[in-house]
Formats: C-alpha cells, structure tokens, sequence
C-alpha cells in the first residue's frame, strides 16, 4: 500500500518505488542511489529520492501508529468491522487521531462520571426526541446513592454526555476542520502592560489576517512573541460576526450535522444549549489547538525549506580554486588578523597588524602585507566582512596599488560562522597550538579557496543563511541540513588525499568514525595511490566501500579512472571500451571525438545498463566537472563604506546574502544588508524570490530608503524606480503607499499580493530587524 501510495504521489512506475526503498532499507545513501543504481530505479534524481524518503518515513510512522490504535480499541472489545474499515481507510495522522479520539485511554471526564451515574439513557433519550420536557425526563434519574441529587445535575451530567460525544465525532470535527481552514482568521495582540517591552512585536499588537495565508515568516514571529509573554494569539472563527456575541457559525455545523433543529419543542432549548457548550467549551479550544499546531508545522516546515535552499546556494557557491591566500580577519581596537595558506588550505603563515584606530599603525601595515604577499607569492587576498572590513579593503588596495608587481585579488567574503569555526574541537585538532583569533583568518581565507570544503567545518545555523532556524524544530532543521551537505558534498566529490575528516564525514557510505580512520590512514602511510587503498581502512568495510568509492577522487594516482566519478565496480565497462578500440585509458580521458562516435549500446551487459555507460562515457569526457559556477566577485562602490554613506537613488553592487520567502537580503559592503522585497526584484510576478535569486548572487540594486537610526536599507533591482520620499518620522513605513498595498513589512497592513506592483519598500518587519540585528553580530 505504501509503494503504490508513494508512486501515485510522484507520478512514477510502483516497481521504481520498489526498488528504491530495498536500497534504502539496506542503507544505501540518496546521492548514492541517484548516481549509480539508475537501472534498479529506472532514473530516479535526487529530488525524487529525497521526497520518497520523507515520504516513507511519515507512511511507516502512520501505519505504526495504525496498528497500535487497532491493538488499543481491540483489547477495549469496541473494535467493529465498520471501525476498523475506517481506521485502514485513514490517509492521515490527523484523520486517524479523530477516530480514535473517542477510544483514547484519560483520566475521568464528566461525561464519564455521568456514565456511571447512570444518566447515558437520558443523554440517548434527549437527544432523540425533542418533544419530550428535560425536567421530566430527568426526575427519573434522580439517584443520591449514584451521586445525581438533584433534576439539574440529571440535566448536566446528561449535558455533558452529549457535548463530550459530539467533540469526538470524527465526521463533525472534519466538516469544522474544513469550514475554519477556509474562513478562519488569527488573530495577535499584545499583553497587556507589555507595550514597551514588546516593542520589537510592534506590527502585531493588533493584527489579524486569514489563516490559511499566514506566511511562514509571520507565523513565527506571533509564535516567538505569544512564547516570550508579549502576544495573545486567537483564532477567529467567525470574522464576519461584527458583533461578539453572535452565535459561530460552527455551531449551525453542529446543529445541521445531528438535525438538531429550534421548533420550540421542550427538548429544544436543551439541545440548543449542548451545541453551543460542545463548540465553545469543549471544540473550539481543541481545533485552535490542533490549527495553531499545524500553522506552526508549516510555518517549521517552510522556514526549514529556505534554510535548506539557501544553504545548498552557499555551499554551491564558486570556489576561487586552488591558489595561496591570505585570509584577513578584520577588527579595529582588536586589529586585523592576518593568515596565509597554500594551494591546499596549509597554514604558511600567521601575524596581526594594527592598521586603524586607535594604534593607527597604517604604514607598518602595509610594509607588512607586502612582504607576506611577495614572501608566499599570494594570489588571492580574502577579506572578512565583519566589523572594520571596508576600512581593512582600503589597506589592501592601497597596498596592491603601490606595488603592481602583485598580482593578487582581493574579494570580500562573508565571515559568519568563522568565530564559531575558531572555538570548536575541530578547529583545536585541525590547528593545535594557534591562537583563537588566527583561526578565523584561516577559515575566511579557505573559505574562499573552496566554500564547500571549509563551511561544513560550521554548524549550518551558525552561518547566517536562515529564517527564524532558532524557533523551529531543532532536531527537523538538523536532519534538513545534513541532508543538503550530502547532497553538495557528494555532486562535486572529495579529494581523498586532502580532506578534512568534516568533509569527508559526509560522503555517501561514511560517518564521522570513519573519516577520522580516513585521515588517520593518510597520515600514518601517506597519501593514497589508488581506491582500492581504502579497504585497508579500519572499520572500511565493502558496503561503505561500495557506497563511497565513486565519490572519493585521487588526483595523479596509480589509475587515472580513480580522479573521475566512474565508480571502480563499473572499471570492466571502461576495460571493455579499451579492448573495442585499441586506445589505453589515459588517451581514452578527455578524448571527445572518440567518445562520441562509441555506441552506449554496445558496452552493456546483464550487471550495467544503458544509464550506466552513457554516464560513463559523459565522465570520460570531462572527468570530474565541478558543477559549480565559474567565480566571480561583487565590486564594492568606493567610498560607501558605512549606512550613513548610503543615498537613495544610489545604484550598487552587492551580494546576495540571504533570501527569504518576502525578499531577499543584499549586501553592499555597508556592515548591514539591505532587503529588496519580492515586488522589487523585477518587474514581473513571482511568487517565490529564487526565482530570480539565490544566496551568492552577484547583482546590481538602487537604493530606495534608508533608515540610518533603526539601520533599515531597501533597495530595489528594478533599476529604472524611482526612491520613495524621506520618511518623516519612523512610523510612516508602515503607512500604505501609493499602490494601496501596504509597506514590505509583514504586517497586517501588507495583504497578500495578487501582483508585484510597485510599492513602498521599507523595512517595518519584526523579522526583517532581527534579521538585521543578527547579521551584525
């Protein structure tokens, strides 16, 4: 049921599914899978096999979960054959927990003591008939020794019967589900007495927007503020009731669910009063409950999905490749720390220089930088872009500028994350003996050399690419992000011979155990002559060989095939092609011409298929592509160095720093990054900013507005714009703008869009200032 439920969800052939949860279940890897078991999945990529994988995860937690309630209302003997049709037809976590809400083992009720009263037959007899008078039916019932003294606690008990019954009907509560899913609203306003000290929560002191809209960012900003005490937070059921004591409309789906009908019947006003009773004291609090929870898991879910997306951007960034740099840490009273490495990330040299306030120490400086760069003979010059780093690019262009025979660039890197590089364990082993400080230099000159290598070293949510990654669940953003560093770490492939253990932690087969037993190896017997060597590994045994192999590389070893992603098992196809045409493998590696003219066909056999070889030809033909982009750099405006320098009208040049679902952060070189909102990045609608962009862009943006005292920018990449006035006062961002929508500032005042029209771009966002906030630390 699974694999023909998961197939019809993909769009694919139930055997592909088949044979990709074997592979799964015998630990086989997604990149794995994808690459090198095309023929067992018939072609299933990546995305496809990271879907089925969650997929298959949730399924199997569900039928769990199924057999338990089965095993539960079973042993109870209230298990019918018509139950547990519906239990088995139940596609959901949701729908199931309903069926089984009334079965589900708790403490006693009132309802249940009712039941034991006795009072079951009135509660069955009111309900039924609403020609019969309550108080006479209930004089009946009347039984100290049972504990109902009286024809009131008759009626109540009876009452709460009927309510607990009606608040576990499975059906009911899905038409309610429906009916408050499509016209609910949430409501936030702030605690009273909070007004101060929820400043930072200001747009949702009274907000209110359709609950089905609230996008994920907004959603978490009134969760993070409800937690911390700032915010009420309510469902609305009933936003089209002006006034408050109008009935809900959810209690005519109880009335119109049971035919329970005003005739002025003496049974009426009785069955009135448990309709009403059941929505407001017993419904309506679980299905907020249960609505505000799925809002949330949502809000989780997408918040980690731009997390996730930004991430593979910026591990998928160009490398500048393998070239000395110096790496410089910037700093100011603390002083520029300076770290020089060689092709493969190796430490040449280490020192400090004071070049700005208050030692001041320029010339000394320069005469320093110098002679590191000609003694190493440094290529690139990578600058952190943390505190004093405009000031520290100054010292290097000067420097460059007085000596032209350096032929070095210099590219201004982000440096989020390296402080937390610099205080790990791994840092301590990978650097024993260097000071704290200096490590950071390292990091943001091998970070620039290969982005990829040296930012798994980094706890992903210490790299500054994410969305409100601190209120979602931890352990889901973790196994996300992990995912996405497989996926990176395994598309471009690894240097056996020069990786970290982080790095090679994430190849497909192996862990962290293993990578240490990696590097131990390399360390005690020298560099790697072939694959083959791995299996002397310890704890390397054939399946994480097998898992691993394809993506490990030997650059000028002992088999040529080794430095290509041709997996060793597939060796004999290669062995084939050299019998068919008579040219050794060396002249076969890069030979297009030749290449081309051999038919895939002719190379397959019972073990490899026709993915296979056509893979394997491709990789002959360019052996180990990087799929990276070619590098390139942002080039900083002159003289724009601080937010105050900032105009609007300005047009720049930035790096695309961060991108969340309402806009995307840009970088220009001013130590704050500045939002272009959705509406602003171009002229047509899109619904999603990486439509356009992505983490690592390089693009061109004008300055819109800029907030010098709250240290908001907005720009926007529609060049021909015109900037929106000076802002009077601060409160004038959130008025709505000449578009009739409201500013880019997540606020109730911002109604879902229907077009990128232009609009009034300040930044008057609770995320946006934590956001800013963040990124300055």
């Amino acid at each position: 049921m699974i694999i023909n439920k998961i197939a019809e969800e993909l769009a694919v052939n139930p055997a592909q599914i088949q044979a990709a949860v074997a592979l799964l279940d015998e630990g086989a890897t997604v990149p794995f899978i994808a690459r090198y078991r095309k023929e067992a999945t018939q072609g299933l990529d990546d995305t496809q096999l990271r879907n089925l994988e969650q997929r298959l995860t949730y399924l199997r937690d569900l039928e769990d979960r199924r057999a338990v309630i089965l095993k539960s209302i079973d042993e109870q003997g209230k298990l019918t054959d018509a139950l547990a049709t519906q239990i088995k037809a139940a596609d959901n976590k949701t729908s199931l927990e309903d069926l089984y809400l009334p079965y589900k083992p708790r403490r006693r009720t009132k309802g249940q003591i009712a039941i034991e009263a006795g009072l079951e037959p009135l509660a069955d007899k009111l309900f039924a008939d609403p020609t019969v008078s309550p108080e006479d039916a209930a004089s009946a019932f009347v039984s100290t020794e049972k504990g109902v003294g009286d024809v009131k606690a008759a009626l109540e008990g009876a009452r709460y019967i009927l309510m607990e019954r009606f608040a576990e009907d499975a059906a009911l509560l899905a038409k309610i589900r429906v009916y408050l899913n499509d016209n609910a609203f949430v409501t936030s306003s702030v605690a009273p007495g909070k007004e101060q000290e929820a400043i930072k929560f200001k747009d949702y002191f009274a907000h209110q927007e359709k609950l089905k809209t609230v996008p994920s960012h907004r959603a978490l900003a009134m969760f993070r503020g409800r937690n911390e005490g700032m915010l009420h937070i309510q469902l609305n059921a009933d936003p089209q009731n002006e006034d408050a004591t109008q009935p809900s409309y959810c209690e005519q789906i109880i009335a119109s669910h049971y035919n329970i009908l005003d005739h002025n019947r003496p049974g009426d006003a009785f069955m009135k009063q448990v309709v009403q009773w059941s929505w407001k004291i017993k419904i309506a609090l679980h299905m907020e409950t249960e609505l505000f929870s799925k809002l949330r898991e949502q809000a989780e879910e997408e918040a980690i999905s731009v997390f996730a997306k930004n991430l593979n951007d910026l591990l998928m960034a160009a490398p500048a490749g393998a070239k000395t740099t110096m790496g410089l840490d910037p700093g100011l009273r603390t002083g520029v720390k300076v770290a020089i490495v060689d092709q493969t990330g190796k430490v040449l040299a280490t020192t400090t220089i004071f070049p700005h306030v208050p030692q001041n120490q320029w010339d000394k400086s320069l005469r320093t930088l110098s002679t590191l760069c000609k003694q190493h003979k440094v290529e690139l010059i990578s600058i952190g872009n943390g505190t004093g780093s405009r000031e520290t690019d100054k010292l290097v262009a000067e420097m460059l500028k007085a000596n032209p025979e350096l032929k070095a660039q210099k590219i201004m890197v982000s440096e989020a994350g390296a402080s937390v590089y610099s205080a790990s364990e791994l840092a301590s082993a990978e650097l024993p003996g260097m000071d704290v400080s200096l490590r950071g230099a390292v990091s943001i000159a091998r970070r620039l050399q290969d982005p990829l290598a040296e930012l798994v070293k980094i706890e992903p949510k210490a790299i500054g690419v994410g969305q409100y990654q601190h209120d979602v669940s931890q352990s889901q953003l973790g196994k996300s992000l992990d995912r996405v560093i497989e996926d990176c770490v395994n598309a471009v492939g690894v240097d056996l011979n020069t990786a970290s253990p982080a790095l090679l932690s994430y190849v497909s087969g192996l862990n962290k155990t293993l990578a240490n037993n990696i590097v131990h190896f390399r360390d005690s017997h020298g560099a790697f002559a072939d694959r083959k060597a791995l299996k002397k590994v310890e704890r390397l045994g054939p399946k994480a060989f097998e898992q691993a192999a394809g993506f490990l590389r030997i650059t000028n070893g002992s088999n040529p095939l080794d430095a290509s992603a041709v997996h060793p098992e597939t060796y004999p196809v290669i062995d084939a092609i050299v019998d068919r045409t008579a040219v050794a493998v060396n002249d076969l590696i890069g030979n297009t011409d030749l290449l081309r003219k051999l038919s895939p066909e002719d190379f397959t056999n019972d073990t490899f298929g026709l993915p296979t070889v056509k893979d394997i030809l491709k990789e002959l033909d360019k052996p180990g592509r990087d799929p990276r982009p070619e590098f390139k750099t942002a080039a900083f405006k002159e003289g724009v160095e601080t937010i105050s320098d900032l105009k609007p009208g300005m047009i720049l040049e930035g790096v695309v720093s961060n991108v969340a679902n309402f806009g995307a952060f840009v970088d220009v070189g001013v130590h704050q990054d500045g939002l272009v909102h959705i509406s602003a990045l171009t002229n047509k609608f899109i619904s999603d900013p990486r439509e356009v962009v992505k983490a690592g862009d390089i693009v061109k943006v004008k300055v819109v507005e800029v907030d010098v005292q709250r240290k908001r920018i907005s720009f926007t990449m529609r060049l021909d714009d015109t900037p929106a006035p000076a802002a009077k006062k601060p409160s004038d961002a959130n008025k709505p703008n000449r578009s009739g929508k409201g500013a880019a500032n997540g606020s109730n005042r911002a109604k879902p869009q229907k077009s990128n029209a232009p609009a009034n771009l300040a930044m008057g966002n609770a995320f946006a200032d934590a956001f800013a906030k963040a990124k300055q630390k």
